[in-house]
């Protein structure tokens, strides 16, 4: 008998250790989400490309906020409103764009999509997570995503999505919690006295 109940025991522990180690697609993005929205935001260095576009550039988040800056251009995203500044033309375009538009610049922009509207499912490769999210609606500006966690850190480190037939892959170098101010996301206007501005809303 005292064997018996050692064997049930044994057998319920591993259940429970594989419950805990086993995760689910949604998981493992709402931990890599976690990482830079429990303490107000993060930084990191990012890399796009897309067709002939191949660009480098920093780029700061907060919840769906964010504000990038590359060499050619700098894009400020307040949750609403857009605006993207054009380095070589001086000129500032306002928008509100829809979630293909901002997830060509913001890698994060899953943080709201991988909870509705997506069928999820994930493998493991050279201790990575790559989570697969494929659109339910046929009409979605995104109709596909792969989204590449480290599996130590929960860290982003690639995201890959499809518009039509067109790819574009955001890469990232670095990611550092931070701290950072709502007004970081909105466009500073009194810097770029001499900017034209284009109003596209």
């Amino acid at each position: 008998m005292k064997h018996f109940f050692r064997h049930i025991f044994l057998a319920a522990l591993l259940s429970v250790s594989y419950t805990v180690i086993a995760q689910t697609p949604r998981q493992v993005l709402d931990k890599a989400v976690h990482l830079i929205t429990s303490k107000g935001g993060a930084t990191a260095q990012f890399t796009v490309k897309a067709n002939s576009l191949n660009a480098r550039g920093t780029i700061y988040l907060k919840a769906n906020k964010f504000y990038a800056s590359t060499p050619q251009a700098a894009v400020w995203f307040n949750g609403k409103t857009q605006w993207t500044y054009m380095k070589g033309t001086n000129e500032v375009n306002i928008s509100t764009p829809n979630e293909a538009k901002q997830a060509q610049m913001n890698p994060y922009k899953f943080m709201t999509l991988y909870k509705s509207g997506y069928q999820l499912s994930m493998k493991k490769a050279q201790g990575k997570y790559i989570v697969h999210l494929l659109a339910q609606n046929k009409k979605r500006s995104i109709q596909e995503l792969y989204i590449t966690i480290n599996r130590n850190t929960n860290k982003l480190t690639e995201v890959k999505m499809r518009q039509g037939a067109a790819w574009t892959t955001l890469s990232i170098h670095k990611i550092v919690s931070n701290k950072l101010s709502d007004s970081i996301f909105t466009f500073p206007s009194k810097d770029y006295p001499k900017a034209e501005i284009i109003d596209l809303r």
